[in-house]
Protein backbone atom coordinates (compact mmCIF):
# COMPACT_ATOMS: atom_id res chain seq x y z
CA UNK A 1 0.00 0.00 0.00
CA UNK A 2 2.91 2.20 0.90
CA UNK A 3 4.43 1.88 -2.66
CA UNK A 4 0.81 2.70 -4.25
CA UNK A 5 0.70 5.63 -2.10
CA UNK A 6 4.37 6.85 -3.43
CA UNK A 7 3.89 6.15 -6.83
CA UNK A 8 0.64 8.29 -6.56
CA UNK A 9 3.06 10.75 -5.54
CA UNK A 10 5.43 11.02 -7.71
CA UNK A 11 3.45 10.19 -11.08
CA UNK A 12 2.29 14.11 -11.87
CA UNK A 13 5.93 14.61 -11.00
CA UNK A 14 7.09 12.43 -13.62
CA UNK A 15 4.40 13.63 -16.09
CA UNK A 16 5.49 17.18 -15.88
CA UNK A 17 8.79 16.17 -16.68
CA UNK A 18 8.05 14.20 -19.49
CA UNK A 19 5.82 17.12 -20.88
CA UNK A 20 8.64 19.57 -19.98
CA UNK A 21 11.15 17.36 -22.08
CA UNK A 22 8.83 16.76 -24.69
CA UNK A 23 8.56 20.36 -25.38
CA UNK A 24 12.00 21.18 -25.26
CA UNK A 25 12.50 18.47 -27.71
CA UNK A 26 10.19 19.77 -29.99
CA UNK A 27 10.48 23.49 -29.79
CA UNK A 28 10.88 24.14 -33.32
CA UNK A 29 7.32 22.48 -34.41
CA UNK A 30 5.86 25.36 -33.14
CA UNK A 31 3.63 26.21 -29.52
CA UNK A 32 0.35 24.76 -31.40
CA UNK A 33 1.34 21.76 -32.54
CA UNK A 34 3.07 21.14 -29.75
CA UNK A 35 -0.14 21.76 -27.45
CA UNK A 36 -1.87 19.71 -29.54
CA UNK A 37 0.66 16.69 -29.20
CA UNK A 38 0.92 16.93 -25.17
CA UNK A 39 -3.35 17.26 -25.46
CA UNK A 40 -3.21 14.10 -26.99
CA UNK A 41 -0.51 12.31 -25.28
CA UNK A 42 -2.41 13.31 -21.87
CA UNK A 43 -5.58 12.29 -23.34
CA UNK A 44 -4.30 9.01 -24.31
CA UNK A 45 -2.53 8.72 -20.55
CA UNK A 46 -5.82 9.12 -18.82
CA UNK A 47 -7.68 6.98 -20.67
CA UNK A 48 -5.31 4.37 -20.59
CA UNK A 49 -5.40 4.27 -16.96
CA UNK A 50 -9.47 4.44 -16.50
CA UNK A 51 -9.16 1.32 -18.70
CA UNK A 52 -6.37 -0.12 -16.28
CA UNK A 53 -8.22 0.57 -13.19
CA UNK A 54 -11.49 -0.44 -14.90
CA UNK A 55 -9.80 -3.66 -15.49
CA UNK A 56 -8.44 -3.76 -12.20
CA UNK A 57 -11.64 -3.27 -10.56
CA UNK A 58 -13.20 -6.06 -12.50
CA UNK A 59 -10.92 -8.19 -11.38
CA UNK A 60 -11.11 -7.65 -7.67
CA UNK A 61 -15.08 -8.18 -8.09
CA UNK A 62 -14.66 -11.38 -9.70
CA UNK A 63 -12.71 -12.49 -7.08
CA UNK A 64 -15.52 -11.45 -4.55
CA UNK A 65 -18.30 -12.91 -7.34
CA UNK A 66 -16.11 -16.31 -6.59
CA UNK A 67 -15.43 -16.39 -3.12
CA UNK A 68 -17.73 -13.95 -0.88
CA UNK A 69 -15.91 -12.39 2.05
CA UNK A 70 -18.47 -10.78 4.37
CA UNK A 71 -18.62 -10.81 8.13
CA UNK A 72 -20.40 -13.66 9.76
CA UNK A 73 -21.15 -13.89 12.90
CA UNK A 74 -19.85 -17.34 14.85
CA UNK A 75 -22.86 -20.26 15.65
CA UNK A 76 -22.92 -19.45 19.41
CA UNK A 77 -23.07 -15.38 19.31
CA UNK A 78 -25.78 -15.77 17.28
CA UNK A 79 -27.45 -18.52 19.66
CA UNK A 80 -26.78 -16.39 22.33
CA UNK A 81 -28.59 -13.16 21.07
CA UNK A 82 -31.42 -15.34 19.66
CA UNK A 83 -32.13 -16.73 23.30
CA UNK A 84 -31.68 -13.45 24.72
CA UNK A 85 -34.51 -12.30 22.07
CA UNK A 86 -32.67 -9.52 20.63
CA UNK A 87 -32.84 -11.44 17.15
CA UNK A 88 -36.37 -12.73 15.69
CA UNK A 89 -38.16 -11.63 19.02
CA UNK A 90 -38.49 -13.83 22.36
CA UNK A 91 -39.45 -16.94 21.65
CA UNK A 92 -37.23 -19.54 24.35
CA UNK A 93 -39.28 -22.47 22.73
CA UNK A 94 -37.12 -22.72 19.52
CA UNK A 95 -34.70 -26.05 19.03
CA UNK A 96 -31.27 -26.13 18.52
CA UNK A 97 -31.97 -27.49 15.07
CA UNK A 98 -34.22 -24.17 14.35
CA UNK A 99 -31.55 -21.93 15.28
CA UNK A 100 -29.12 -23.63 12.96
CA UNK A 101 -31.35 -23.44 10.33
CA UNK A 102 -31.95 -19.80 10.96
CA UNK A 103 -28.54 -19.25 11.33
CA UNK A 104 -27.73 -21.10 8.28
CA UNK A 105 -29.94 -18.71 6.39
CA UNK A 106 -28.68 -15.53 7.82
CA UNK A 107 -25.28 -16.33 6.36
CA UNK A 108 -26.97 -17.93 2.85
CA UNK A 109 -28.09 -14.55 2.70
CA UNK A 110 -25.09 -12.56 3.46
CA UNK A 111 -23.01 -14.12 1.04
CA UNK A 112 -25.78 -13.68 -1.54
CA UNK A 113 -25.90 -9.73 -0.72
CA UNK A 114 -21.57 -9.92 -1.84
CA UNK A 115 -22.16 -11.78 -4.81
CA UNK A 116 -24.87 -9.38 -5.60
CA UNK A 117 -22.44 -6.18 -4.57
CA UNK A 118 -19.73 -8.31 -6.71
CA UNK A 119 -21.98 -8.27 -9.54
CA UNK A 120 -23.11 -4.80 -9.39
CA UNK A 121 -19.72 -3.43 -8.74
CA UNK A 122 -18.14 -5.70 -12.52
CA UNK A 123 -21.31 -3.55 -13.91
CA UNK A 124 -19.85 -0.57 -12.74
CA UNK A 125 -16.56 -1.10 -13.61
CA UNK A 126 -17.27 -2.18 -17.16
CA UNK A 127 -18.08 1.40 -17.37
CA UNK A 128 -14.39 2.74 -16.35
CA UNK A 129 -13.54 0.37 -19.87
CA UNK A 130 -16.33 0.90 -22.14
CA UNK A 131 -16.84 4.19 -22.07
CA UNK A 132 -13.35 5.70 -22.27
CA UNK A 133 -11.77 2.94 -24.72
CA UNK A 134 -13.36 4.25 -27.85
CA UNK A 135 -11.49 7.66 -26.79
CA UNK A 136 -8.33 5.83 -26.83
CA UNK A 137 -8.81 4.59 -29.60
CA UNK A 138 -10.10 7.88 -31.51
CA UNK A 139 -6.67 9.92 -30.00
CA UNK A 140 -4.79 7.14 -30.71
CA UNK A 141 -5.70 7.42 -34.75
CA UNK A 142 -5.36 10.91 -34.55
CA UNK A 143 -1.69 10.54 -32.57
CA UNK A 144 -0.64 8.37 -35.84
CA UNK A 145 -2.26 10.82 -38.17
CA UNK A 146 -0.13 13.23 -36.97
CA UNK A 147 2.70 11.49 -36.69
CA UNK A 148 2.40 10.83 -40.57
CA UNK A 149 2.31 14.47 -41.65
Amino acid sequence: MAIFSLLLLFLPLVLIVFVIAYAVKNKEMGDEAVIRHLYTYLVLFATLMMVIGGGISIFMAAADLVSPQGYYQSYQDYKQIREEGKIGGNNPNLTEEEIRKDYDQVVKDEKSRERNRAVNQIIKSLGFIVIPLPVFFYFNNMRKKQADI
